[in-house]
């Protein structure tokens, strides 16, 4: 048994250190809140693990072994433990490495017994709540003056309560220990993968990781240091990806068992060559395809093949030929999705024949894998947003073949732009002006997408591309066809708009296979110029459930989840075919390595559903579904029996009852009219009338972090004056609602073009 304090006493000296093969932390808030809840209420929060060991060749985060002294490396409890020292701490310990948001800013309501994390418009001017970390940090004497105003009795209650939470500190902790000098960092691995079977076990590459370190201990720090650069120049990559790279690059295998016969000498050497490969790479991929970010750059598995390549060749391409070669059979084998199905096997399969036969060989196998040919058709081009995977061929050729900006008239470089030096994504059809006639895929078809500097997209705003694209190709011949325009007058008509699409798949689907055609025979280098990177301005869409999507992801985010991707396609781990275009994806469920993959896929038609959760993946169809989920994951974590936010502020008076009734006839015209009018049934709002009554079902939907379901699909049928919002900002009903509630309902409305003034 340890108290806490002496835990987080021995942590601050360095005896208590981290093992380099844990992985980072990754609790979310409620979490947090959750072990925090059930310290103050005596309840068992678990015991801990701990490796003592002398050992000099252990790797470890958070101090520095080898130093004489016996340390205690935490095998189990990490979680726990650096969450309380954060709290306690009002700082991350030394071994963190994680986003402290988790942790930052929790607070004890003395009246309630409830933790929270800081809310201003709820905490402000309550003094009630009170800053954990500083009660941990001052003790519970500085809060006596706090309280003078309660009654007596209260006040007193109140400081017990307070000391009851500071005496958390004094909590004796189970500790189990793993001694003994013959316990080799193997056997110690093995132990925490079967301590672990339930939460976040080892992958294979965490585990030569882990052996690796124990000889080369800044084995990890030097892999994320060059993933750290790379970021920062705008590409991503994962610990996993470059530890099987370097394998291929030491071994010619892409099995991280192969790691196993390297010394850390090897090991250090093939690092220090992948990432000078991983350069060339990126450096050519940009400067002469113009894939210049994270966004448009396919085939992680296909790169790596690229780097076993340039080792065999020492460093380099031999020529322009090679290296355009090389970058054909790239571009290909990501778009086809090489590696998505059977990746280790086809891997290995591929870095044989490289070793073989060249890029020749590789070109010929993709070939006989292709039926024959390496062709790209005009349906191709279908996907929509930009997690087609032919988007990133799009932006090539926008950058490769010379388009011109719509305003300026000037190629799409950053040479030629000067000032005007980054780019956005321009709707040929302005999505305004299709939404009530054509459904989403449609609208957000990669073939409606053009790239143009941001004041030449602003100068076009939503205008008609009858009314626009003629001024645009008088003022500049030619812009319209080096973008791959139509110049047809009759397919730039709004009732044309398929066929607009369908023509300009042609176009672009015949300009790509032109290029790499090109690259293969070694004649796209005639012309070549060196393209600067330029910078791609993420679109701030106004359309409603992108908007949605944005807010639910800051709100998970805020809470403590992971980043997904957005706009990505779900491949199939099998066949490699895209089984969904998801919203979001988090491929590493919510939190990094715990749970099942989620996704969420507000398009359900337009995806393999069945395939997905015979995949095990969760599957939400919506942003209220998946929001529901976390809300009942967050109870789970926290321990609590799930109780929905308050909505209602006070009982209503009396004198509200004909309001009340009238809100209710309201609301439940809403439906009707949804339905009728709008061929949108909500029938969630009449569900939520039935449980929580027509006001409480209203503040429900105003309280909520995004704009829900119903307000989108109401958006994109043109009728927000069909939303619970629209009635919210009725003038009669001003009395049922406070004012940031109004506030929040005008925001809305506001922000999706409908003028509540106006309406009114």
């Amino acid at each position: 048994m340890a108290k806490l304090s002496t835990l987080l006493d021995q942590i601050d000296s360095g005896t208590i250190l981290l093992p380099e093969f844990q992985r980072g932390y990754v609790w979310n808030r409620d979490q947090v809140r959750g072990l925090m809840r059930s310290l103050y209420r005596g309840y068992p929060v678990g015991s801990l693990l701990l490796w003592e060991t002398a050992a000099t060749d252990v790797a470890a985060r958070g101090g520095t072994v080898g130093d004489g002294r016996t340390h205690l490396m935490l095998l189990d409890g990490q979680q726990r433990i650096t969450s309380l020292y954060g709290v306690i701490r009002g700082r991350p310990p030394a071994f963190f490495e994680g986003d402290a948001k988790a942790f930052t800013g929790l607070y004890f309501h003395v009246e309630d017994e409830v933790f929270e994390f800081y809310s201003r418009s709820k905490m402000a001017s309550d003094p009630r709540w009170v800053n954990v970390t500083e009660l941990f940090q001052q003790g519970p004497v500085p809060y006596l003056a706090r309280f003078t105003d309660a009654p007596s009795e209260l006040a007193t209650i109140y400081l017990q309560r307070l000391n009851r939470l500071h005496q958390v500190t004094e909590r004796e902790f189970p500790q189990e220990k793993i001694t003994g000098a013959d316990k080799e960092i193997d056997e110690v691995v093995d132990i925490f993968n079967r301590v672990n079977s339930s939460g976040t076990k080892l992958s294979k590459g965490d585990l030569a990781l882990a052996k690796l370190c124990a000889q080369w201990m800044e084995a990890r720090s030097k892999m994320r240091e060059a993933l750290r650069r790379w970021e920062r120049a705008g590409y991503r990559f994962d610990l996993d990806w470059l530890l099987r790279t370097v394998t291929a690059v030491a071994t010619g295998r892409s099995q991280f068992e192969a790691l196993e016969r390297l010394k850390a000498s090897e090991f250090k050497a093939a690092l220090e060559k992948t990432v000078a490969h991983v350069d060339t790479f990126l450096n050519t991929v940009s400067g002469r395809l113009g894939l210049d970010h994270d966004r448009v750059l396919p085939g992680r598995y296909s790169i790596m093949v690229v780097v076993r390549l340039l080792e065999l060749n020492n460093g380099s391409f031999t020529d322009g030929v090679h290296r355009d070669k090389t970058l054909y059979w790239y571009i290909h084998s990501a778009l086809w999705g090489r590696y998505y199905g059977s990746a280790e096997s086809n891997l290995q399969q591929d870095l044989e024949t490289l070793a073989r036969e060249g890029i020749d060989g590789l070109i010929s196998s993709l070939e006989r894998v292709r039926g024959g040919s390496l062709t790209i058709r005009p349906h191709d081009f279908e996907g929509a947003t930009k997690g087609s995977r032919f988007y990133p061929v799009l932006y090539m050729l926008s950058r490769v073949k010379g388009a011109r900006d719509f305003g300026t008239g000037l190629e799409l470089k950053a040479e030629t732009l000067g000032k005007f030096s980054s780019l956005e994504i321009h709707h040929v059809f302005p999505k305004p002006l299709l939404y009530n006639g054509y459904d989403r895929k449609h609208v957000n078809a990669i073939a409606n997408f053009c790239f143009l500097t941001p004041q030449s997209k602003l100068e076009i705003g939503n205008r008609s591309p009858e009314e626009y694209l003629p001024e645009v190709e008088a003022r500049h011949p030619g812009v319209l066809a080096s973008q791959w325009i139509p110049t047809d007058p009759a397919l730039w008509k709004l009732e044309r708009y398929r066929d607009f699409l369908f023509a300009r798949r042609e176009l672009l689907a015949e300009a790509a296979q032109s290029f790499l055609e090109e690259l293969r025979s070694g004649t796209a280098s005639a012309n070549e110029t060196v393209l600067r990177p330029i910078s791609v301005v993420t679109e701030k869409s106004d359309d409603a459930r992108a908007v949605q999507v944005r807010e639910l992801i800051e709100e998970l985010q805020r809470m403590g989840y992971s980043e997904p991707l957005v706009d990505t396609e779900v491949p199939d781990p099998e066949t490699g075919r895209a089984i969904a275009v998801a919203e979001a994806f988090w491929p590493e469920g919510l939190q990094a390595g715990q749970g099942a993959p989620v996704v969420l896929e507000l398009d359900p038609g337009e995806a393999d559903l069945p395939r997905l959760k015979e995949l095990g993946y969760e599957v939400f169809t919506s942003v209220d579904a998946l929001l529901g989920y976390v809300k009942r994951r967050n109870a789970d974590a926290a321990g609590e029996r799930l109780i929905e936010p308050e909505t209602v502020a006070a009982e209503p008076r009396e004198e509200n009852e004909p309001l009340l009734r009238e809100l209710g006839l309201a609301l439940r015209s809403l439906y009707d009219r949804a339905r009728d009018e709008a061929g949108y049934t909500p029938s969630q709002l009449l569900s939520m009338i039935a449980d929580l009554g027509p006001l409480g079902a209203a503040r429900r939907l105003l309280h909520a972090p995004t704009v829900s379901d119903g307000f989108s699909a109401l958006w994109e049928r043109g009728r927000l004056d069909l939303t619970v919002e629209a009635v919210v900002c009725e003038p009669r009903f001003a009395p049922l609602f406070t004012e940031e509630e109004l506030e929040t309902a005008r925001r809305r409305l506001n922000q999706f073009g409908y003028s509540v003034d106006s309406a009114a």
